[in-house]
């Protein structure tokens, strides 16, 4: 089993991201909400509606590096099994859902709901490289 195929999932959430993140900013410069030059030094108050795709999109280089480097040590110890895919895939499957919510509702408690279990699932997937 290729762990390549979530990890390139994870790559295409962060590209997903990256595009709301570049929309809302031209949107807010467009609208005259955040002039220009804010983003030379980011100092300043900016909308929510900025701030909460910059902030996901920043969360992605976070915690998911711990997931690419379990799936590159899986792949590196031959620990590929159908448990370490599941887990990967789940991984994922979550941070989706975590970036759905975070750039949706931004329902704070379901938020963090998921953030946990893909804490959980992330830790699962170390604890299965190591058995």
């Amino acid at each position: 089993m290729n762990l390549i195929y979530p990890m390139f999932a994870m790559v295409v959430l962060t590209v997903v991201v990256l595009g709301v993140m570049f929309r809302s900013r031209v949107r807010a410069i467009k609208s005259k909400d955040v002039p220009i030059d804010f983003f030379k030094s980011y100092q300043g108050a900016v909308p929510e509606y900025v701030q909460v795709p910059a902030r996901h999109f920043t969360n992605l280089f976070e915690t998911p590096v711990l997931f690419y480097v379990a799936c590159l040590a899986a792949m590196i110890l031959g620990k590929t099994g159908v448990t370490v895919v599941a887990l990967a895939w789940a991984y994922v499957v979550l941070r989706a859902a975590h970036a759905f919510v975070h750039l949706g509702s931004n329902s704070v408690f379901l938020r963090m709901r998921v953030y946990a279990v893909s804490w959980i699932v992330l830790l699962s997937l170390w604890i299965a490289l190591l058995v």
